[in-house]
Parts: C-alpha cells; structure tokens; sequence
C-alpha cells in the first residue's frame, strides 16, 4: 500500500517547496515529503525552463506558479496558497539536499505546543561532504552571533528547512523578497518573542540542478550582500518599535 492512501499523520501541516529547475531531483523530493504523512506539499515555480512542473504535480503536488524571480516571492505565493485549515507551514528546498525524514521532529514540537518556529540546523546536525559551502558555513555563524547580539536569541544556521505556525508567520510581517528571507523570519520572530527551537538535522549534496547560491559566482555575491542588508533593515526597523 502507498503512502499516498493512508491518511495523513500531519494533516494540519502544508509544505511548501520554491522550485527553480529542478526537474531531476524534485519528484523524489515530493514523494518523500508526502510519504511522512504531511497533509499537502506546495511545489512554487519560480520561472522554470524545463519539466520541474510537470513532473511536481506527477509526483502528487500541487503545483503554483511564480513567475516574478525571488526565493522569498516564491515562498510567499506558496504561503497565500495554502488550504485553509493548514495551521503549520513547512518549507524545505527542492533539490533533494534537506532530508524529509526529518519533517516529523520539525513538526512535533509545534503540534505539541510547545514552539512556534523550529529550525533544522544543519550545523549541528551530519553533512554529507561537499553539501555546504564554506561560505554557507560562515554566513549562519555570523548572522547567529549577530542574533544573539542583539536579540538575546542563538542560531546556528539559517537552513530553509524550517516548520512555523502559520497564525504566527502571518504576524511577522515578512517582506523580503529574495536570498534574506530565512534570515528575516529568524529576526522578525526573535522580535516577536516566538518560541523557538533549533533541532540538528542531516544534509546532503543536491540531487541535481544548479545552485542559486553557492553553485555560481553571481549568486554567491548577490546573497552576500542581501543577507547583511537584511539584517540591517530589519534590525533598524524593530529598534523604531
């Protein structure tokens, strides 16, 4: 018997997955996001040129279109699109490099409520050799010392792969639009007061495609600067408060 026709163990949990041709890794993406029994998986095309929808929806997503490029854009069409008695948000990327069995330990912790936002760092967890780049490493350790500068609060990492209450997502009042959006949420929901929690998970290589970020010289300079941008702005903003 599929996963597909039992019912689901997490059916108040919508995942959303932003896509950018990833059409070799992102069936299996979705079959193993569905086969934890989470309630519905929210695949967003942010302007793909080849089958990463088609083959998306095959695997059992429902498939949303973004055309105007940014990760935070595409994650926050996936947000606006989800069923109306989702109650958690789960966002992990599409290349196959997060891994889905740890969605249920992203998951417990909000549906025991005992959290509000849950991290899968990938610092404190294994890495397969190669996942992440060096400058990966270092962004998450500074952004974390900064956090806790002037929050009081500790990251580790700024991993997509992250569970929030949708209520309290819906409070922050996110507006990045491109690479700063993780690290936006982690400060918006600092300022908040948020319970937060960051539990260790695996890493892999990506399964296939090109990286946005630490795959090109361009995107590796674009996110450098929008991430201490961001924390800038958002720090600045929360100080007026």
């Amino acid at each position: 018997m599929s996963a597909a026709s039992h019912p689901p163990r997490h059916p108040a949990a919508s995942a959303v997955i932003p896509a950018l041709n990833e059409e070799e890794p992102i069936a299996e993406v979705v079959r193993s996001v569905l086969g934890t029994g989470i309630g519905e998986v929210i695949v967003v095309d942010n302007g793909s040129t080849d089958r990463t929808a088609e083959r998306a929806q095959a695997a059992g997503a429902r498939v949303v279109r973004e055309p105007q490029p940014g990760y935070g854009r595409a994650c926050a069409a996936g947000v606006a699109a989800v069923r109306e008695e989702c109650r958690i948000l789960l966002f992990l990327d599409g290349d196959g490099s997060d891994c889905p069995e740890f969605i249920p330990q992203l998951l417990a912790p909000i549906e025991a409520g005992t959290h509000d936002f849950v991290i899968g760092s990938r610092i404190r967890g294994r890495r397969q050799p190669g996942s992440m780049g060096p400058q990966q490493i270092l962004a998450g350790y500074l952004a974390g010392l900064l956090c806790r500068w002037v929050y009081g609060v500790t990251y580790t990492d700024m991993s997509p792969f992250r569970a929030i209450r949708r209520d309290r997502l819906g409070r922050l009042g996110m507006r990045e639009a491109t690479y700063g959006w993780n690290l936006e949420m982690q400060m918006r929901a600092a300022v908040q007061g948020l319970r937060i929690l960051e539990v260790p998970v695996d890493h892999r290589r990506r399964a296939g495609g090109a990286s946005k970020v630490s795959g090109n010289l361009l995107g590796s300079l674009r996110a450098a600067g929008r991430i201490p941008w961001t924390f800038v702005k958002v720090a600045l903003a929360s100080h007026k408060r």
